[in-house]
């Protein structure tokens, strides 16, 4: 693996301590910069992660956590109008799931970027045959 897709709970699992994926988050977050992976996301995860951290903290706290994030190194992956219809054909496909027009989003850009591995705690990339890390049974 040389480079991995970041899910908005594994922000999230990594900034709150009271979350239940907080100790594999912080310790597989220590594993991607020990092997200097690629690190990718999308502006949509992005966007989903600093609304939910702002609720769950505080609105400060995630600007803060937002400004950082930005500075980190992380490729935050566009999305278009192509992307947009690519999405919704796939929420509509996993209608049956409820699966998210951010996951979509994801799944899309995933594909588009060749990648295969995401860290992340959400069930429906694993049901799109996407690797999700870490590992936890």
């Amino acid at each position: 693996m040389r480079a991995i897709f970041i899910d908005t709970g594994a922000f999230l699992a990594k900034e709150i301590a009271a979350d239940q994926y907080h100790i594999p988050a912080v310790e597989f977050w220590r594993d991607i910069h020990e092997k200097g992976l690629k690190i990718y996301s999308s502006e949509h995860v992005l966007d989903e992660t600093a609304t939910l951290l702002a609720r769950r903290t505080s609105y400060a706290w995630s600007a803060e956590w937002g400004r950082d994030a930005l500075g980190a190194g992380i490729h935050f992956l566009p999305a278009g109008e192509g992307e947009f219809a690519q999405a919704f054909v796939l929420m509509k496909k996993f209608a049956d799931q409820a699966v998210s027009f951010t996951d979509c989003i994801s799944f899309v850009l995933m594909k588009k970027q060749g990648l295969r591995d995401v860290f992340g705690f959400d069930r429906h990339f694993g049901s799109a045959g996407y690797r999700l890390w870490p590992n936890i049974s």
